[in-house]
């Protein structure tokens, strides 16, 4: 049965996220996995012939989903093929692993391995690849500093420097040039649950008029990235002959 958790967004100031971090210290410790400041995080978003991840989140879809490989700093010590399901402010996340070999095989169109995975999330992949054309779209970079409270499961999450990786879809690629998504004075917060909200963090949470409940990473990379596909996400093969 798949529980799906609470998940508030809000655009903040780098003076606000100062102020927050002292307010969390009594109650809230740095996620384990971060090293100092947090990590890197680097995911290849893909999209459909349709542009169906895209399309439906500018136009506000109740119930819809992204496919995406993320990686930490660059590294393949942990390299994920993801969905998100989002419906409304929930969302439900499945992982497979990948090896870095298999992720090269993605990107040269070779999905053969995916169908005879003996994971699930794998084979709708594959599905998707063949049937919808599901294809790299955008790279999403950005730097993220954690927090977690063990009370209901509340992890909170700074992502500064959202930016858009160009120039290739090659994941482990740290040299691609970036485009800033974000203005230079702003990073998003995250609130995610899943039992309950204690009181504290209802307080700490930033006023109505900082929310950002329509903030998207990926279509904001995605924008960032459009001139390079002249508005359109598909090339004509004519047009390369």
């Amino acid at each position: 049965m798949r529980q799906f958790r609470n998940e508030w967004k809000y655009l903040i100031n780098y003076g606000e996220y100062e102020s927050l971090k002292c307010q969390m210290k009594p109650y809230f410790h740095l996620d384990p996995n971060a090293k100092g400041d947090g990590y890197l995080i680097r995911s290849l978003y893909f999209d459909d012939l349709w542009n169906s991840a895209y399309e439906e989140k500018e136009v506000g879809v109740y119930f819809r989903k992204k496919y995406r490989i993320r990686i930490y700093n660059f590294s393949d010590t942990s390299i994920k093929l993801e969905r998100k399901l989002k419906q409304g402010s929930y969302i439900y996340k499945e992982s497979a692993s990948l090896t870095r070999d298999e992720v090269y095989k993605i990107l040269d169109g070779d999905y053969e391995f995916l169908l005879h995975s003996d994971n699930n999330l794998c084979r709708e992949f594959y599905f998707e690849c063949i049937s919808n054309m599901m294809r790299p779209r955008v790279i999403v970079d950005y730097d993220r500093t954690p927090f977690i409270m063990d009370a209901g499961t509340v992890r909170i999450t700074f992502d500064k420097k959202v930016r858009a990786a160009v120039g290739g879809f090659d994941i482990f690629d740290d040299s691609l040039p970036t485009l800033s998504a974000l203005p230079s004075d702003k990073l998003i917060m995250e609130i995610k649950y899943t039992e309950f909200l204690p009181k504290i963090v209802k307080e700490l949470a930033p006023p109505s008029r900082s929310e950002f409940v329509a903030a998207s990473k990926y279509v904001l990379c995605c924008d960032k990235t459009k001139y390079l596909f002249e508005n359109n996400y598909y090339a004509d093969e004519r047009s390369l002959i």
